[in-house]
Order: C-alpha cells, then structure tokens, then sequence
C-alpha cells in the first residue's frame, strides 16, 4: 500500500514568541484549538488560562490556513523545574498524513533549544500515551482526571542543547 503525506515543504512551520503574533493568528490558533478540544471532544474549559502571552507558539500553516499548533511553555510557568509542550491540535483536515509527529518534533526540538539542560513535561490525555511515547516521554506516577479526560503526567529527560 503507498501512502501518499502532504510533504512538510508545502506546510510552512514557525516557532514564534507570542508577542509576534498577529491578531488574527492568535484568533486562528484559539478557535483551532476550541474546535478541537470543546467541540470534538466536547470538554467545555476555559482555553485562554493567562499564560499564552508568555509562551512560544509552533504553528503549521497550509494553503494559508492554519492546520496545527502547540505551545511551549518556559520553566515556571507550568512547572518549577520543567518546560512543558501544551495545546497539541492538529485539524481534521491533516490527520493521518504525520502532521501531528511533525508539530511534535519540532515542540520537543524547540523546547531543547530554548529550554536546555531542563526535562519536557505535559500533562497527555492517556489514551495519547503511545503518540507521546514516540518522542522519549515516559508516564509518571498514576492516571489523573482533569476536565473529565483522563490524563497522565509524562516526562521526557533534560538533553543538552546544542
């Protein structure tokens, strides 16, 4: 069977600050992120906690839409003595062509270049414990349920930024 993936040079990738976003990049992101978590998964929260002013944004943009994003957050912001990846969404309209492994990639490939020398922690939904895994994040300690979903912490260890 041939697969046939949208090459990652038609998707065009960029880590940014969020001072750098446009108002209606920030308006993309969080309705993406709205659609994919309150709507799909049909888990009302509150998306905008106060700490995306303070984050790095990866975003993935094809054909001018935004398709995918996550956001890094610094040590201290989540976590005392981690960075964390959070608000991984990719659109329906590019799963299963490993946009989602790419968005991952380059989050975990930002956080060792930003963050160095600090562990990467996210707080997965656990029936993404697999996906994560791919990456070198190990679960930690037990199943927790935080918006009705169950989730666990998992943890990749510090490596040195280059």
């Amino acid at each position: 069977m041939i697969e046939f993936h949208a090459p990652s040079q038609d998707i065009i990738w960029q880590c940014v600050p969020f001072s750098v976003l446009s108002a209606q990049t920030v308006y993309d992101l969080l309705a993406l992120r709205i659609k994919i978590f309150s709507v799909e998964q049909n888990c009302p929260y509150q998306d905008p906690d106060g700490k995306d002013n303070q984050c790095w944004h990866v975003l993935a943009h094809f054909n001018g839409e935004l398709v995918a994003t996550a956001r890094i957050l610094p040590p201290e912001l989540s976590y005392s003595d981690a960075c964390s990846i959070g608000r991984v969404a990719c659109s329906d309209t590019m799963r299963g062509q490993k946009v989602g492994q790419q968005l991952m990639q380059r989050a975990v490939d930002a956080c060792v270049e930003y963050f160095p020398n600090y562990p990467i922690r996210i707080g997965a939904q656990r029936y993404l414990e697999r996906f994560y895994g791919q990456f070198g994040f190990e679960t930690q300690g037990k199943p927790y349920l935080e918006d009705g979903i169950v989730h666990v912490t998992m943890e990749k260890p510090a490596i040195s930024g280059s």
